[in-house]
Formats: structure tokens, sequence, C-alpha cells
């Protein structure tokens, strides 16, 4: 509506100056030498505006014939990127689909229809991976590395390919090039964790662990790789710090602390006991006092916050026992009898008990057989078990040999889920 007001508006008023030039009348005259030209006011403004109109239309035919051939070429440029962004579509289509050569023709279409632009050179690459041509694909990924818009995108590439064949030097050097490109990449921290867990770079596994992580395997295996012992006494407090019941961490911090202070070592242990008993923070803490009755009152100081518990009841039934206190032995080891809490070691040593009661006697043959019968019908002792395989260790390792996963192995009695361990 306002554009039609306009319009009227602008007629309006050139019709009105038409008839304004027409009622002025006047002329218009030219003369050179002899000769003489007499125009009217009206006719020369008429002449003056179709000669201005015919100037305006030779310069724009003009300018349209200079921008023809931008405009062809543009043409050209906007179809081959139409095409090429469909032939982009019909590789990831492909790519998706599974089927490498059809990916790798439409990779080539969209390669010689967009150049080499970064979504190209991906597409070739994981074109050429999926046809099991790493070497096609290495070539793409390195083409991505050396352009600056995409260098994170080429390093990530050959650091994947790298650590599929295991080369750990061009892995870790692919990774510092890739964090200097994308510092703080979150994908790039789990692969350098990844790095680290393969080459055993325990130190860096437990920098790039995750809050939820083995933090406490981590650090105690850092600290048997270091070299230095104040670093190696960090790392065995961290591990303590991040799991008071890991027994191996608990052993390692307080033989640490007991060349400076004895009495902090043996509160490591205790703490450690209060929170998850162990047979091996029970030797370590007898191991300083060697007379037998002198040990039952040490396992007291030990084990009087959970004097219940398993191993608790295992343990100073084992120190009575040396000692020869075989009342407070046997109390003990029928306790977690007649609580059916007992496992295989409890009726071992209940048998080890009949017979340093009643030495050789039929009696005492006939009381351990009966434990014996007990031992081979009750559960096994806890050992070191990898929660992920399943597969027993002798002792505690930061990875398991059958499987290969760190930080899984735990202490654990026979049908007890596993929980992962430190």
């Amino acid at each position: 509506m306002r554009r039609a007001l306009k319009v009227l508006v602008a007629l309006a008023a050139i019709t009105a100056l038409a008839f304004w030039f027409a009622e002025t009348g006047g002329t218009i005259e030219v003369q050179v030498g002899e000769l003489w030209i007499g125009i009217g006011l009206p006719i020369a403004v008429l002449i003056l505006v179709a000669a201005f109109l015919l100037l305006h239309a030779i310069l724009a035919a003009f300018a349209a014939l200079r921008r023809m051939p931008a405009r062809r070429r543009a043409a050209r440029a906007d179809r081959r990127r139409n095409d090429g962004d469909a032939a982009v579509t019909r590789a990831l289509i492909a790519l998706a689909a599974g089927t490498p050569e059809a990916a790798r023709v439409e990779v080539r279409r969209a390669r010689f229809l967009l150049g080499d632009t970064p979504q190209t050179l991906l597409l070739a690459a994981e074109a050429a991976r999926l046809a099991g041509r790493e070497d096609m694909a290495a070539d793409a990924f390195k083409a991505l590395a050396e352009r600056p818009d995409a260098r994170f995108l080429g390093l990530r590439g050959l650091l994947r390919q790298a650590m599929q064949r295991e080369d750990w030097d061009a892995a870790h050097r692919l990774a510092k090039e890739a964090d200097a490109a994308q510092p703080g990449a979150a994908w790039l921290r789990e692969e350098r964790q990844l790095l680290a867990l393969r080459t055993h770079d325990w130190r860096e596994a437990l920098a790039l662990s995750p809050p939820g992580g083995p933090r406490a395997a981590l650090a105690l295996a850092a600290a048997e790789q270091e070299t230095d012992p104040g670093r190696a006494g960090e790392l065995e407090k961290q591990a303590f710090t991040a799991d008071p019941g890991f027994a191996p961490a608990a052993i390692a911090h307080a033989k640490r602390l007991a060349t400076g202070s004895a009495r902090r070592a043996r509160a490591v242990l205790e703490q450690a006991w209060a929170t998850a008993p162990h047979p091996d923070i029970g030797a370590a803490w007898i191991a300083g006092t060697p007379a037998a009755l002198a040990r039952v009152k040490t396992v007291e100081d030990l084990i009087h916050r959970n004097p219940e518990h398993l191993e608790s009841r295992l343990l100073m039934a084992r120190v009575a026992l040396d000692a020869g206190l075989t009342g407070r032995a046997r109390a003990e080891l029928e306790a977690l009898v007649n609580a059916e809490a007992a496992d295989r070691r409890a009726f071992l040593m209940l048998a080890e008990l009949e017979e340093a009661e009643h030495g050789d006697t039929a009696d005492a043959r006939a009381a351990q057989a009966r434990w014996l019968r007990g031992a081979a019908n009750a559960p096994g002792a806890p050992v070191w078990r990898c929660a992920a395989c399943g597969a027993e260790h002798n002792a505690w390792k930061a990875e398991c040999n059958a499987c290969g996963e760190v930080g899984r192995i735990a202490w654990s009695a026979p049908g007890n889920v596993l929980t992962g361990g430190a």
C-alpha cells in the first residue's frame, strides 16, 4: 500500500512538472556560426530525459556484458558445490552402510568437485580405513594435519593409527602435538590415559585418571616405578589416601613412615585394618613384635575396633595358638563356626589346634578328621582376583596378566561379587 502511494505521488509530481513546463513556455537557442537551432523548453527537457535514459540503458547493458563471465563462473561453482555436497552425503551414507567401495567412489567425486577440503579429506581417510587401506588413510590424515584449520583432525587420525599398530613412540609424539593443537580436549585426555596404561607409564596414567578411576592402584604402581624415595613416598601416601582399605598401599605407606616414626606407621596400619582387615596388614602389624605372648596383646590393640570380623578372629586365633593360648584360640575359631562365618582357614586352624591340645591321640585324630571335613566343605580363603576376568593372582598387581585390565585386581572371597579393588 505504501509503495502504491509513493508511485502515485511520484506520477503526480512528474505530471505537474510537465504541465508547468508546458505552461511556462520559452525557447532554448543554440547558435554555432551560421547555424541556429531553436527548441521549445518542454521539447528540450524531453530530449534530455530520453538521452539520459538511453545512456543509462547502454551503460547497464555494457555492465551486464562485463559481469556475464563472472556470473557463469559463479553458476558453475554453485553447481559443482551442490553436486559435491550431494557426493559428500552419498559418501556418508556409504560409510554408515559399511560399503567401502561405494564410499571411495563418492569421496573421489566429492574431492574432484570440492577439492581437498577438511570434510573431503576426512571422508577419504575414513573410507580408506573402512576398506583396509591404512596407508591411504594415513596420507589423508597427514594432509589434514598440514592444514592449520584441521590440524587436530589429522593428528587425531594419525594417533589412532599409531596406537592400533602399537607404535608407542609415534603415539607419544602425536599426542603431544594434538594437545598443543587443541589443549584440554576430552577425547585426547582419554587417549593419552589409554596410551599411558598401554605403556605402563603409571604416573602419567594417574595424572590423567578420571575421578572415578583406580587412583589408589595407579598411585601405588607409580610409586613402585619411582626411583626417587621422596616422590615414591608421596605417591604411596596418595594411594593410601585414595583408598585407606587398600592393603598394599597401607603397608607400603606404613613401611616408608616406619623409618621416621613408628607411631605414625602403626596408625596407618590400624586405620587400614579398621577400614578393611587384611592378613598382610596383620602380618605387618606383628612383624616388630617377636615375643609370642606380646603379640597377643599387640593384636588386641589392632583389632579393638572390629574384633568380630573374620580376619580379626583369625589373626587373634593365630597368635594365641602360637603363644600356647589354645583356649583363646578355640574361642575365636568356634565363634566363627557358630556364626557360620568360618572359611577354610578357620577349620584348618581348628584341626591344628586339636593336635596342639591333645597330641597324636585317637580323640585328636577324630576331631581333626571332623574339622578337615568341615574345611573341605567350607568357602575358600580370599585371594587377589581380577574383577574383569576372574583370574587369580598370588599377590596384588596393577595390571591383570590374563586380560590386561588395570586397577581391577581386588581381595575377594570365592563367590563374592568383585567391585574392582584399588
